[in-house]
């Protein structure tokens, strides 16, 4: 397939990215491409300018924050990701090597993922369990947004046309939390059917005092489980908790039917894996 015509330029600087954003409404950003470029080919996209930002330095790798919090770039891939001080947490060791195949991982970035905002995506429920923020950038300053509520729907999100994902900041680690990622994945493209991002602290008593729970794959975007998350603080996670607590795994959101599953088994495998996914992140505390 063929694309549509489009213009192409290459930043040298955050600040031109900027500028060629905002000189165009219709301006796409590309980074790593795996996952623009297949729907423009499909004519599923069709920028009228592609804003070419792969060689920012500045937007790339991973740094410890003075407050012990990870700064992840933009444009950090996920075979980086897996590489620096990230891969400490348990999410991102249970998601990542699952995601596309070798050139994917090496070729496609974080804040793509993000910034595209396919229902199917494995990193954004990681990033919604995490409670990770996000830093956007426009010429008029930086402002800080959390990854809840920045996924609005099927590819859309609250960036504005001006504005360019720099950075995603990831909590500290902390000795004890645990997370996981358990997943169905559809056997030809391996993208999830359900997948579910679980993270639990456990406080005095082994009493659970946080926990946030990212569901992918079943609805229309990734969403926080929020009755899933509710049920389970306060308790010790027994067997029996976390079975109840993870029926609520679909509470509220449309569940998702295709060629796939159907909208009943994939409601089912949310429970399932959610489940799953909460056994391992509480296995992983201490």
């Amino acid at each position: 397939m063929i694309p549509a015509a489009f213009g192409y330029t290459r930043a040298g600087s955050v600040d031109e990215a900027l500028a060629a954003i905002a000189a165009d409404d219709n301006a796409k950003v590309i980074a790593g491409g795996q996952s623009l470029l297949p729907l423009m080919k499909l004519r599923l996209a069709q920028p009228g300018t592609l804003v070419d930002i792969g060689r920012l330095a500045e937007l790339r790798g991973v740094t410890r924050l003075d407050d012990g919090r990870l700064s992840v770039g933009a444009l950090t891939t996920y075979a980086e990701l897996m590489e620096s001080p990230a891969a400490h947490y348990g999410v991102f060791k249970d998601a990542v090597p699952s995601i596309g195949d070798v050139q994917v991982r090496n070729r496609g970035t974080v804040g793509g993922a993000i910034a595209h905002a396919d229902p199917s995506s494995d990193l954004p429920a990681a990033l919604l369990a995490l409670d990770a923020e996000l830093v956007l950038q426009s010429a008029g300053g930086t402002r800080t947004v959390k990854m809840d509520g920045f996924i609005e729907g099927p590819f859309q999100t609250g960036i504005r046309h001006d504005e360019l994902l720099t950075q995603i900041i990831l909590p500290a680690p902390r000795d004890n939390a645990g997370s996981a990622y358990a997943a169905l994945e559809q056997p030809a493209s391996g993208y999830p059917m359900a997948g579910v991002a679980a993270v639990v602290i456990v406080g005095a008593g082994g009493l659970i005092e946080w926990a946030s729970v990212g569901i992918t794959g079943v609805s229309d975007h990734a969403y926080r489980a929020a009755g899933v998350e509710s049920a389970i603080i306060g308790t010790t996670g027994a067997a029996e908790v976390l079975a109840a607590a993870s029926a609520h795994a679909t509470d509220g959101v449309s569940v998702n039917s295709d060629i796939h599953a159907g909208a009943a088994y994939r409601a089912a495998m949310a429970v399932v894996y959610t489940r799953r996914a909460l056994e391992a992140a509480l296995a992983r505390v201490g």
